[in-house]
């Protein structure tokens, strides 16, 4: 390992950030996500394409050793939100990590607190007296998750779009907000959503 480190040091500049690129690409994926986007507008995700209308969305490499730990050590309490509230455990870690990469003290810039960043207004209303206890947090992102997957009748890409922007936005245009952060937003979540499912 020191060796190649060395020996791409020396490389001209530019040189060495190609090599390294190629030396990742030829690392093995451990989940290919493939993706694609319909008439309709809707996002399709596999991970065992079923037509050339699928194009790569991710590959993911394997976790780096010692990342392991964080990623699932509130799974216990995930896995005790999904039974309790019926949504998939998958789908609230895939939240928890777009929303604050496994960190229970995340503030956000907009006030947002906690593992699944509950706005301060809501805390009484998801039943959360400690924004930062993982257990709480948890607790109350899957209660109101699980509020909005049935406000939308199942639709989880919506019921994500209202979670970022609101469910008036989601109701005001039928759909999607045309917002980029929520659009990426609900990309982004769903994409961990298939790397967790299929992982």
């Amino acid at each position: 390992m020191r060796k190649s480190i060395r020996h791409i040091s020396i490389l001209k500049p530019g040189t060495w950030i190609a090599v390294f690129l190629m030396v990742l690409l030829a690392l093995p994926a451990a989940a290919d996500i493939y993706m694609y986007i319909d008439s309709q507008g809707v996002m399709h995700f596999t991970n065992v394409p079923t037509s050339s209308d699928y194009r790569i969305y991710i590959k993911e490499r394997p976790k780096r050793q010692g990342t392991q730990m964080d990623a699932n050590r509130f799974d216990r309490y995930i896995d005790e939100a999904a039974g309790l509230h019926g949504v998939d455990f998958p789908l609230i870690k895939a939240v928890i990590r777009a929303e604050s990469a496994f960190d229970p003290k995340a503030v956000s810039k907009k006030g947002a607190l906690g593992l699944m960043q509950i706005m301060p207004a809501n805390l009484e209303a998801f039943r959360v007296y400690d924004p930062f206890d993982p257990w709480q947090n948890i607790m109350g992102g899957a209660r109101y998750l699980k509020a909005l997957i049935q406000r939308f009748d199942g639709q989880v890409p919506l019921a994500l779009a209202a979670y970022n922007a609101g469910p008036r936005a989601v109701d005001t245009h039928r759909g999607i907000p045309p917002i980029p952060e929520t659009e990426a937003y609900v990309e982004k979540v769903m994409k961990f959503f298939y790397l967790y499912k299929n992982g």
